[in-house]
């Protein structure tokens, strides 16, 4: 159940005031309303004594002439601010009884009455006298249906009825005969015909339903001396048997829904089947339908009790909670009315809320009455007591909002929007404006977070509205600002510093008013705990940079973007948000760096301004600003933040502040095809790290590639490496085949080599501890990972195109001499380098393969004088001479090697070598007359194998046929195929030679026959 705590918020406002002078005699009964045009409602108020009042009142003024010519009968007395709103027309006697429902038919210009149990029609504005219809009597409830377009719902035009009880002899005799029929106003139906503007009603006489159909005006093809301007005719339809005591009815499309003492019942007109919905309890009020025109469902009510159901009868959604039985019930919008004991309620139809609670009159006053429009789009709702009618404005939804507003109930507000936006009934461009206008006044409130939030919900507000509480005018963007003032609710935008200040008086001005008793809108928190003004100011440009950074991600132009990211930047730095600053800085951005230089300059954010500048393509002011930041870096007179991690955590890998600086100018360059501006910078950034300075000499992001002479020149000689790493990338890399730097590269290498040579000889005399340490330095600084020496010899044997004689002139007096050997071997000259490998290097491995490169075995007895005499004092070197003989032997002379042999060589050494090399040599040549004579066999085995198959004869008969075709062979050409099957020489033409009728290939899949040397 919802709850019934009402709400401040006003839906209905009075409007116009009509009291009767005399109540006793003019008790009000009955009551209805209708919108003519934009400029005029009007009132029907149906009497006790039959009579029918019609007032008139103007929805859109406030104000009304009143005209005082048609109230003579009256006496008549009216509030003063009120009673000029509505007037008297005119009034007309309908009868003796009193008049009990009324049901205007705006489209045909008809008000339908009924009263005492009779129907009448009379005109809209009472001008022609009433017209009696006889269409029956004793009508107790009648009821209009509602077609709401759905495919449930059935024509009844097609189904006429029998009028036994309610036509004469006559009029059944007429009937019969096909034709209509018309006696006292009374017609049945004509089957093929269209009309419009006519109208459905339900009628309950007695227990008995009548469908019928009222036809206003002229009938084709008939007299008009039985029906006047202002009369009509029922066709009765259908007849359904209904429950007793029927007290309200609702119709919509096949559903008729009655409620009677007994409780409320669904009747189908079209199958006349009816079923109990639910049943009323004992004691209880009268049963009450209220038909929602909106929703197309119907309010069945028990007790205080509203039940809301679709048109078969079924509970949708849930419950509304009166807070008593209501006297009648209406609808405008959203909202049902429901009136009792002078008191009218507004309750929302979906959540049941209490929203509206108007007195129009004190209690004791009798029977009160509602009336709505009945299309449920209507302006006004009129109330009656006896002896008043009172008419209710709806108060436009704008209105409604900004006195929510006003009141400062913001999530009221919202929700009214957010419900109305759904009923269709306002934009969402409204929606969205609401939301910006919640924002800004809570801006001025100083509930800065909530104000962003609603910011964000508002698809039409522009970032562009924000700039003013950031920037004070005039200034760039000054003309960006939408002039929009909104409902003109709050006050113009201001700086953020204004506004604070400005909250803050206004709190210190409501803690004095409450201590003196006065109310105040100020929020209860503030005044018992009042902010700072630097939380606040904080909280404030913390949200306006959450707001400016979602607007980034949206559609902007390119002058609001400049204005975005230049005014984020401000704020940025107003709370020194150092990382968001260079974060935004170094992204594609539209700050506009005149606005922000001189600010970042001044403030000491010069790594923000030095991404600024890159991000612009200044790069040569950016480049500036890093070598000035590594200079105070190394200097001291910048604070080096690596040093205090380094002191917190010496084992984490930290980045010094120098380092970065040299990192973000190397991301500059690295794109930069001035060769100019990088060759600047290339000295300090190689002085802080040589990898960095390699990465921007190599780096393939740019467009055009730097002169490699003039890198090579403004190298510094002492950077050896990062020249070597240069010349290493001009050559494998870009694929360079200029002689030159292949030289000079090999050059570099052959010289750093030397130097490391000696410093690790020398480092092995004085202190052989210190040559781990040495080569941990240089493994740890050095850019490659790889030894010189490795490089070197690597490279001198890939490349062809250096000058191997002046390499070799520079290394000829140094230790390296497997980088001699490779030289020697490039010059041809393979006694120098069998010389190296055997003797210098002692490296058997690799002299044998060197003389298998040579390819001749005058080599490898080469090899073998130099391991028995290797002269310059030497001792021989005889397990190598045994390596060689074992490895090679069978490639050497056998006497050439006994007369090479020293007779100082042991007998045991080479005994065995000897006569391996003897016993290899014999096998060798037994072999190769094994397989001669085998081969010579295999030859003749095939030509007799050949021979024998050329020599076989085959006997042809006249029963003899081909295995393929199965045709006589006879006299024709045939051939054989080697596994014996026969073929005529037409199907040896189609298989073809290789393969026989069975299917064998005979070239993959050879026939083996057997011989002297081969058996299958």
């Amino acid at each position: 159940m919802a709850s019934l705590e009402p709400k401040t918020r006003t839906v209905l406002e009075p409007h116009a005031e009509f009291d009767f002078s005399n109540p006793s005699s003019y008790s009000i009964q009955s009551l209805a309303i209708s919108t003519v045009s934009d400029s005029q409602t009007l009132i029907y108020v149906g009497t006790q004594a039959g009579a029918l009042i019609l007032l008139s009142s103007n929805p859109s003024n406030s104000t009304h002439n009143n005209n005082n010519n048609n109230q003579t009968a009256f006496d008549v007395s009216r509030n003063a601010s009120l009673s000029q709103n509505v007037s008297l027309l005119r009034s007309v006697s309908v009868s003796d009884s009193s008049v009990d429902w009324i049901h205007v038919l705006a489209e045909g210009g008809k008000v339908l009455v009924l009263c005492d149990g009779f129907l009448f029609l009379i005109d809209m504005l009472l001008l022609q006298p009433v017209k009696k219809l006889n269409f029956v009597r004793g009508v107790s409830v009648i009821a209009r249906r509602l077609r709401t377009g759905e495919s449930g719902c059935s024509n009844l035009l097609g189904d006429s009825v029998n009028l036994s009880e309610f036509a004469s002899t006559s009029q059944r005799f007429l009937q019969k005969l096909g034709g209509g029929i018309r006696v006292n106003g009374v017609k049945s139906k004509e089957s093929e015909q269209q009309r419009e503007g006519n109208y459905i009603f339900a009628v309950v006489v007695g227990k008995k339903l009548v469908l019928t159909e009222l036809i206003l005006g002229n009938r084709i093809g008939k007299s008009d001396r039985d029906i006047d301007s202002i009369g009509g005719s029922f066709v009765v339809l259908k007849e359904i048997q209904c429950v007793d005591g029927v007290k309200t009815m609702v119709w919509v499309d096949d559903s008729i829904i009655v409620g009677a003492l007994s409780g409320y019942t669904l009747i189908s007109c079209v199958t006349g089947q009816s079923g109990l919905i639910f049943s009323l309890p004992d004691p209880s009020s009268p049963p009450q339908l209220k038909l929602l025109w909106k929703e197309h469902k119907v309010l069945l009510l028990v007790d205080n009790v509203g039940i809301i159901a679709n048109a078969h009868g079924q509970p949708v959604g849930g419950s509304l909670l009166f807070r008593r039985a209501p006297d009648s019930v209406g609808e405008i919008s959203s909202y049902l009315i429901v009136v009792r004991d002078g008191k009218m309620e507004l309750y929302h139809k979906k959540s049941g809320t209490c929203i509206q609670t108007v007195s129009f009159s004190g209690d004791g006053v009798g029977t009160c009455v509602v009336a709505d429009e009945e299309n449920g789009r209507g302006k006004l709702i009129a109330v009656a007591t006896p002896s008043k009618v009172s008419c209710y404005r709806k108060v436009p939804s704008e209105e409604q909002i900004k006195d929510l507003l006003r009141k400062k109930n913001f999530k009221e507000a919202i929700s009214l929007v957010e419900e109305l936006e759904f009923e269709g009934e306002m934009t969402k461009e409204m929606l969205s404006f609401v939301h910006a206008q919640v924002g800004f006044l809570l801006i001025f409130d100083l509930h800065f977070e909530e104000a962003v939030n609603h910011f964000l919900q508002s698809e039409t507000m522009q970032p562009s509205e924000v700039f003013p509480f950031i920037m004070r005018d005039p200034n760039r963007w000054s003309l960006l600002v939408p002039r929009n003032r909104y409902w003109g609710l709050h006050p113009p935008p201001a700086p953020l510093e204004d506004v604070v200040d400005d909250g803050l008086l206004a709190i210190q001005r409501a803690i004095f008013l409450r201590r003196a008793g006065v109310e105040t809108s100020i929020d209860d928190d503030f005044l018992l705990n009042p902010p700072s003004r630097a939380d606040l100011l904080e909280s404030a440009i913390r949200n306006i940079i959450r707001y400016l950074e979602v607007s980034r991600k949206k559609e902007l132009t390119s002058s609001v973007k400049e204005g975005v990211d230049t005014l984020l930047m401000y704020l940025y730095r107003a709370l020194n948000c150092v990382e968001d600053m260079e974060k935004l800085a170094s992204s594609v951005n539209s700050c506009i760096v005149e606005e922000l230089e001189t600010l970042l300059d001044d403030s000491g954010h010069l790594r923000t301004l030095a991404f600024l500048y890159a991000s612009k393509g200044m790069s040569s002011k950016a480049l500036a600003i890093w070598r000035i930041l590594a200079r105070n870096y190394s200097s001291g007179l910048w604070k080096d933040p690596a040093v205090d991690n380094d002191l917190q955590d010496t084992s984490a890998n930290v980045v010094t502040g120098k380092e970065t600086a040299a990192i973000e100018a190397s991301k500059i360059i690295e794109e930069s095809s001035d060769q100019d501006l990088v060759l600047q910078h290339l000295g300090w950034i190689a002085d802080v790290d040589q990898v960095l300075a390699v990465r921007v000499l190599t780096s393939e992001r740019r467009a055009n590639q730097l002169s490699p002479d003039e890198v090579i020149a403004a190298i510094d000689p002492k950077k050896v490496e990062i020249l070597q790493r240069y010349l290493q990338w001009l050559i494998e890399d870009q694929d360079s085949n200029d002689t030159q730097f292949h030289t000079l590269y090999a050059l570099s290498l052959a010289k750093t080599a030397i130097e490391t040579f000696e410093t690790e000889n020398t480092s092995q005399i004085y202190d052989v501890g210190r040559l781990e340490e040495a080569t941990s330095d240089v493994g740890t600084n050095s850019i490659f990972q790889s030894h010189v020496r490795e490089r070197l010899q690597i490279f001198l044997q890939s490349s062809d195109l250096y000058d191997p004689e002046e390499v070799l002139y520079l290394i000829e007096g140094s230790e390296l001499w497997l980088e001699k050997a490779i030289l020697y071997r490039k010059l041809g000259q393979e006694t120098l380098v069998l010389q190296i490998l055997a003797l210098k290097l002692e490296d058997s491995e690799a002299a044998e393969q060197y003389c298998a490169e040579i390819g001749r075995p005058d080599a490898y007895m080469q090899l073998l004088d130099m391991y028995l005499d290797p002269q310059d004092g030497k001792e021989p070197m005889f397990k190598a001479a045994v390596r060689l003989l074992h490895n090679h032997g069978e490639s050497l002379d056998p006497l050439q090697v006994l007369e090479t042999l020293s007779p100082d060589m042991p007998l045991q050494l080479a005994s065995d070598t000897i006569l391996r090399m003897l016993r290899a040599r014999l096998y060798h040549q037994r072999q190769g007359q094994i397989v001669h004579n085998l081969s010579r066999a295999i030859d003749i085995d095939a030509r007799l194998a050949r021979l024998e198959e050329r020599s076989r004869h085959v006997q042809i008969n006249d029963e003899s046929i081909c295995d393929s075709c199965h045709a006589r062979l006879g006299t024709k050409l045939f051939a054989m195929y080697p596994d014996d099957t026969i073929v005529c020489y037409k199907c040896f033409r189609r298989q073809g030679e290789s393969t026989s009728v069975t299917g064998r290939n005979f070239k993959r899949d050879v026939l083996i026959k057997p011989g002297w040397l081969v058996t299958r």
